[in-house]
């Protein structure tokens, strides 16, 4: 896999009630593309964009950010990466192996409702017009 920039800590977000030790895998479908199953499991080396995750996450649960490690090889996510921010300043992460969550994250920024919406009432345009690179 490509030469990535970070070495951790690593955040996921999802609203899925977790615990130290589980293991979170690919073959879901994704948060923003229900059609499509999922070949990686995505994480970032920013908290707070693990909460943007957790927020936008499919489903009723409460939104959740946990420390992750990698248990195998992981690779810039190419679907921001390439396609819109050269040079990964969103430290955003992809991998086939699973994620071993580490800890629950408590100190992350929650979005307003009015924040939340924006972020909705985007991708929504986004899946209207055929758009959507973010697929996790």
């Amino acid at each position: 896999m490509t030469e990535t920039l970070d070495d951790g800590p690593f955040f996921h977000g999802t609203k899925a009630d977790l615990q130290p030790g589980d293991l979170l895998t690919a073959g879901f479908r994704s948060n923003y593309r229900p059609e499509i199953v999922m070949n990686h499991i995505y994480f970032t080396a920013l908290r707070d964009g693990a909460g943007l995750a957790a927020e936008l996450a499919a489903g009723d649960g409460e939104p959740r950010v946990y420390r992750v490690e990698p248990t195998g090889d992981f690779e810039n996510d190419p679907n921001v990466t390439d396609k819109k921010f050269p040079g990964n300043p969103t430290r955003s992460y992809r991998s086939t192996e699973p994620l071993r969550v580490l800890a629950v994250v408590e100190d992350w920024t929650r979005l307003t409702p009015e924040a939340l919406q924006t972020w909705r009432d985007n991708l929504a345009r986004m899946r209207a017009e055929g758009g959507g690179e973010i697929l996790n």
